[in-house]
């Protein structure tokens, strides 16, 4: 009884769900003669337009889903990226409410005032100016009233078509009820503001001995499961890069150099990571922000880590392949010996080529693509430190055109692949089938 009034959403997300296939068969009705990669950007279009009408849950989804290109191709990746959940502001006597409701009368005296038009406005919270009674600037993150209950039962909802839908046998390989899993966990966390205080205070100690980049600091007295207060960082976005003034060369590498920190030496990765969550202050430091989704390397998998990526690095096709085959999660069944030879081919295209010739997100897409060409599912954290660096290498490139990233990583790798040694670490899932091992030693 206590979930009956999830039955009318449930309703309209099915109703929904049914006219985005009406409208892709109409779509295709018209345009009949398109070719696989068409096609296959049409369905993503009418993906993200979807996930849109559906609100801050299924934004969300499609927000993450876009950080799965081994489970995606390109068509949908594109348009589930450009989602964005801005939306028009709660009015403020209700956002004050919460304000009001959440901080103690003592905290809640501190705040000299507080802006009542927010600097920015998201699906589950938004975003504030405040001044504090000592003149201090923060930022004060809002949660929306009632959003953290349209959110759960949303996931209900979600987690009920994945379970029915994963009897479908196409649709077994996308592990769809494991994916909503993480998704709501994650998701949960994103909801109570303390989780990502907790993080912003990791990411902060991580930090503290390189003072060229960083978290906002936080006003811990101020802070509760739906109000963040932080500092509130001045400077421009790394989504608008031609702004970025001083010593861009400078701020490329700070950011390069961050990213390959979070990945290869604390295991502790921003794991919704693009340029609009990269400030580049006005005092030439490198902030993060939004920090309530993060991925963490596991110890036990560090050692295989390291070595699928020195493999990526030295272009060794038949050892990625191997890598990347006997530690995934699951596998479909698959011609081992086509799959290792569509790695090798791949990797033979950059032979020759000078190491700063060569980007991440070259050598990145081509792989995901043979992993959902096979249907060899891989760690969904080992996604999250790709995007990473192809965001590290994107971003410094549009600031400083002879970045290479690369190049960077390799030392960093190295140390990372040193210091795995000596560790345990997670034991292969499976071993490459008798038959390529036959194959490769003839």
């Amino acid at each position: 009884m206590r979930r009956l009034w999830l039955v009318p959403r449930a309703i309209w997300i099915s109703l929904v769900v049914l006219w985005a296939f009406v409208s892709y068969g109409a779509r295709r009705a018209v345009r009949w003669r398109l070719a696989p990669a068409a096609k296959e950007r049409l369905r993503g279009q009418v993906m993200a337009t979807t996930c849109e009408r559906l609100g801050a849950t299924f934004i969300k989804f499609g927000q993450i889903l876009s950080t799965r290109p081994d489970l995606l191709g390109p068509g949908y990746i594109e348009p589930l990226s450009r989602l964005q959940d801005q939306v028009a502001p709660e009015r403020w006597p209700a956002i004050q409410a919460v304000l009001d409701r959440e901080l103690a009368p003592a905290a809640r005296a501190r705040l000299a005032h507080v802006d009542e038009t927010p600097i920015a406005a998201a699906s589950v919270a938004q975003v504030h100016r405040a001044v504090l009674d000592t003149g201090e600037e923060l930022a004060l993150k809002i949660q929306r009233p009632g959003v953290d209950r349209r959110i759960r039962g949303d996931a209900a909802i979600l987690g009920f078509w994945a379970r029915a839908l994963h009897v479908i046998p196409s649709l077994k390989p996308l592990s769809l009820p494991g994916s909503v899993k993480r998704f709501t966990d994650a998701l949960e966390g994103q909801l109570d503001f303390r989780v990502e205080a907790a993080n912003n205070l990791r990411f902060a100690e991580m930090f503290a001995a390189f003072p060229d980049f960083g978290v906002p600091r936080l006003y811990p007295e101020l802070t509760t499961s739906r109000v963040l207060a932080m500092e509130l960082v001045k400077g421009v976005k790394g989504s608008q890069p031609d702004e970025v003034g001083g010593d861009r060369a400078r701020l490329a590498r700070l950011g390069a150099e961050a990213i390959l920190k979070m990945v290869f030496v604390d295991g502790f990765v921003h794991a919704d990571l693009h340029p609009g969550n990269i400030i580049l202050t006005d005092d030439g430091r490198v902030i993060f922000i939004d920090l309530g989704l993060v991925a963490t390397i596991d110890r036990a998998m560090m050692r295989p880590w390291t070595a699928t990526f020195l493999a990526l690095g030295q272009q060794d096709g038949a050892e990625v392949a191997r890598l990347l085959y006997v530690y995934a999660p699951s596998v479909g069944k698959i011609d081992y010996a086509a799959y290792e030879r569509a790695l090798v081919e791949h990797f033979d295209r950059f032979h020759g080529r000078a190491l700063g010739e060569v980007e991440i997100s070259e050598i990145v897409g081509g792989v995901m693509n043979i992993l959902r060409r096979f249907r060899v599912t891989i760690d969904p954290s080992f996604t999250v430190v790709n995007i990473a660096l192809v965001v590290a290498e994107g971003l410094g490139k549009q600031l400083d055109p002879s970045l290479d990233v690369v190049r960077m990583a390799i030392p960093v790798l190295l140390a990372a692949a040193a210091r795995a040694q000596g560790a345990g670490g997670l034991e292969p899932r499976r071993e490459v089938p008798a038959r390529a091992d036959a194959a490769g030693s003839a």
